[in-house]
């Protein structure tokens, strides 16, 4: 008798172990399964700061301007980077730098600058027209 009553003891101690795992494992089948993510690649055109206005890039000459008219204002470029969509060109002289994003156009057959920033030499941001004038004067 004393085993059959130490067998139902045991039980009694697993049985809301056993009760507790099951509803426990039971939870896990009830949330949802994330979707499954899926990749689009795009090309991103930077961002428009508050001190790279397109109107006054366009009086410094740099909206719309191709790759021959920017190497005839500033010189060989610093970097030349050719993507499938877009052409960055660098112009600097070691205390400004003017990155230019030339794009596609479908009323032109070559890229035109339609975004340009300038920084010093330390990654501080730049007024675009002050640093453009200064790569045209040197």
């Amino acid at each position: 008798m004393a085993e059959v009553m130490s067998f139902s003891v045991r039980q009694m101690r697993a049985g809301p172990t056993i009760a507790a795992a099951l509803m426990l494992s039971a939870c896990g089948s009830v949330i949802p399964q994330p979707p499954q993510a899926t990749f689009t690649p795009a090309t991103p055109r930077p961002a428009q700061p508050a001190h790279a206005a397109p109107v006054e890039q366009s009086r410094n000459g740099l909206i719309g301007a191709d790759a021959r008219a920017l190497i005839r204002m500033f010189g060989e470029p610093r970097l030349d980077i050719r993507d499938p969509e877009v052409r960055k060109l660098q112009f600097g002289d070691g205390r400004c730098i003017v990155d230019t994003y030339l794009y596609p156009q479908r009323s032109r057959s070559d890229p035109v600058v339609t975004y340009a920033e300038a920084r010093t030499a330390d990654g501080t941001t730049m007024d675009v027209t002050a640093c453009a004038d200064r790569l045209k004067a040197r």
